[in-house]
This record gives C-alpha cells, structure tokens and sequence, in this order.
C-alpha cells in the first residue's frame, strides 16, 4: 500500500470509469439472488479516497461518486466508508473534528458533507452503505498537542494512552466507552445507515517491547475478574453489546457487524481454535472474543480477514474458513468472508498471489460452505486498478448477474 505505482494506477482507473459499461442496479429491481458483495473504502491516511488531503468540494465528492460507480460496475452491492478513522469525523459532528483527511487539517470542514452524500448516492445507485468506525485509535502519531486544541483527546487527557507510535483512548475507562458510542451513533441518529461496521482494531495490535499502560485503570476497574486479559475481553465485550443495543435502540432496521482479524486462537492455545500458527490471536493479543460474538448473537454478521491464499502454511484459507463456517452454523449472525484483494499482483506476496485465479478460487471454496453468505473486499484503490486482473475474474466468474445484500 502506498506506492507511487499503485496510486497512479488507481487514479487511472477511476477516471476510465466514465468511459466502462456497468451493470444495471436500478433501485428496488427484483435480483435474482442475494449475497453480501462488498467493496471497503478506507479514508484514513487517504489510502482509497478522498486521493489526498486539501482537494475541493466538487473534487472529493466527484471522487466519491466515482467509487460508487465502480461498485456498482462490478456488480458489487455493499460499500463500507470509513467515516470515523482516528477519533474524527466525516460528517459534522456535535463531539468530534472533521478529519484531517479531507482538508489537510484537523477541525478544518471540508464545506460539504461526505457521509450524508454517500449514503444518499450509494442509495440512489441500488447499493447499501456501510458506515465504517474505528472505535479507539486516537492517532497515528503520540503528540496530542498535533491534534486540534478542541480535541476530546486533549481535552481529557486521562483519556489517552500512547502506544506503538500511536494514540489510544483506554478501553477500560467506562466514560470512554461511553463516548465512543455516543460519538459513532451519533451518525446513526442522522443518516439511514444501512449498517454500523467495525474493523479489527479494538486493544492495538502487540508491538514488540512495548506495554499498553493501563495500569491505573486495571487497579480501579479490574477487580473480579481472575487477571487482566479478561478484564480487557470484558471490556471490549461491554463495547460490543452496547454498541448493538444503541443501533437498535436509535433506527431498528440497521445492523451491526465486525470485520476481525481472521484467527481466533490457533489450536495449539485453545482446541476450540483453528489449525493456524498465527502469531497474532484477537482473543489473547486484542482481547477480542470474535467467536463469542458469534455463538451469542451480538452482532448482526461478522466478516473475518482471511487475508492468506489456499495452503498458505501458518493460516490456510480453506481452513479458516471451514472454521468460521462452523462457528456460525446454527447461530444468527451472518458470515461473510474479508477477501485480500489488495495483495493480488503485489511483487511482495507469496507466489500464489501472482495468480490472477487465487482470489476466483476463494469464492468457490466459499460454495462449499453454506454459511458463507458473501465476500468484502480489501480495497477500493485495488478494485479500480485490478492489476493483475484478479477482480476481473470474480466479476466474471461469480457475478453474472446483480444481486441483493442479505437483510
């Protein structure tokens, strides 16, 4: 991600989109089947849109528009906009700053108002919107004095924990999670989301030599629970139902669903677990018990990252997804796979990568398993340029025809 290369790519073919045919997807028509095709629009850092910071109005939304189009040209159904990517905002909220990546600078508004008109477009183009929030990450830098003087972070600095060369709000402050919610449902209270979606960033990913210091809030908040892993899991746990009760609680009809990352617990820590290696584990790096949030029905689907290749040794494709297929039958959230487009044709992968058919391989492994209800894809820069055409072939191979997302 991020190379000169790819982001020419990219704008090359965003703005071929005018001259390609697309599929139809009138609002309301009657589809022939119904399966979750998605499409993620990552903001933060600029990394699929708006291109970068400081454009104008007409050219941000004009942008926007033009990804939606390429959604609907690939028959795609879902887009999943990342409106809430480092403790800001894509729509003019009453508790956080406009993102900075719109204008270059935090706070600064970007004089229009990008989720309201996404929704509003995907809408009229037959397409469900996603709304996209991270719930923590404050920052991708630890210098809170970088962030806008009226900044919840600066504002309550007790708040905050730096880690990793980044900014955290601390999961286990009951007023954080409180704000969080407030924040993000805030977006739910205004537009018709189809859905609220998380990804998988809940405690941070482990950096190697450093410790998430949340000591002052473990001493006050940890006792009863047998050590700190579990009151982390607790927490993030609280974070999850709570979120599902306000979404329904505010506009019934929107679902809430959670893109983790993909292993669980490999086997070897836990026999419920999948037979990977991974070196990271949501239940025990992330504190993140995915699978229970299947099993319970908190969350209206899931849509684990199974970013590694069939036969990939420390985490096979096919076998986690056998894995997730189990873990959802008989329960009512949905599955939907997280597809790695964004290494198709990327020299630095593994050789099965370089095949345009691995990703057209995933989808009809995916057959096999009944539970498997669709596919998102990892991201909408790769959707556009389709390097080595890998896209293309789950177009064609898989998406003959329009489909509804599931309800």
């Amino acid at each position: 991600m991020g190379r000169v290369s790819r982001r020419a790519l990219a704008v090359a073919a965003l703005s071929a989109l005018t001259t390609m045919p697309r599929a139809s997807a009138a609002p309301g028509r009657r589809r022939g089947n119904t399966e979750m095709r998605g499409m993620w629009v990552a903001t933060v850092a600029n990394r699929d849109w708006p291109s970068r910071p400081g454009l104008t109005a007409a050219q941000q939304r004009a942008e926007l528009l033009s990804l939606l189009d390429l959604a609907v040209r690939d028959r795609l159904n879902t887009v999943v906009f990342q409106v809430r990517p480092t403790a800001d905002a894509l729509w003019p909220s009453p508790y956080e700053p406009w993102s900075q990546y719109l204008t270059g600078t935090q706070g600064r508004s970007p004089g229009w108002d990008p989720l309201g008109t996404a929704v509003a477009e995907a809408h009229a183009r037959g397409l469900e919107l996603h709304a996209w929030f991270n719930p923590y990450r404050i920052a991708n830098h630890t210098d809170p004095s970088r962030l806008v003087a009226s900044h919840p972070a600066r504002r309550n600095p007790s708040w905050v924990v730096p880690y990793g060369g980044k900014l955290y709000y601390d999961p286990g402050l009951p007023e954080v999670r409180a704000f969080v919610q407030e924040a993000m449902l805030d977006a739910v209270r205004r537009y018709p989301v189809d859905a609220v979606h998380f990804d998988d960033y809940f405690y941070p990913y482990p950096v190697a030599g450093q410790r998430f210091d949340d000591d002052s809030t473990y001493a006050a908040y940890g006792a009863g629970f047998p050590d700190r892993a579990a009151w982390r899991r607790d927490n993030i746990d609280r974070l999850v139902r709570e979120t599902a009760a306000g979404i329904k609680e505010i506009r019934p009809a929107a679902r809430f669903g959670i893109s983790p990352f993909g292993v669980w617990r490999n086997a070897a820590t836990d026999p419920l677990g999948s037979d990977t290696r991974a070196g990271v584990q949501t239940y025990d790096d992330l504190h993140a018990d995915t699978r229970t949030w299947v099993r319970e029905g908190w969350i209206d689907y899931i849509c684990p990252q199974l970013y590694w290749n069939i036969g990939f040794a420390a985490a096979d494709y096919a076998e986690l997804l056998s894995w997730w297929a189990q873990v959802a039958r008989g329960s009512t959230t949905r599955l939907y796979v997280g597809e790695a487009l964004y290494k198709a044709g990327d020299p630095a992968q593994p050789a099965a990568w370089q095949d345009p058919a691995e990703l057209s391989r995933h989808l009809t492994l995916a057959r096999e398993h009944p539970q498997v209800r669709g596919h998102v894809f990892f991201a909408a820069k790769d959707v556009a340029a389709d390097r080595i055409g890998a896209m293309a072939r789950v177009v064609s191979g898989h998406y003959g025809g329009p489909a509804d997302p599931p309800r």
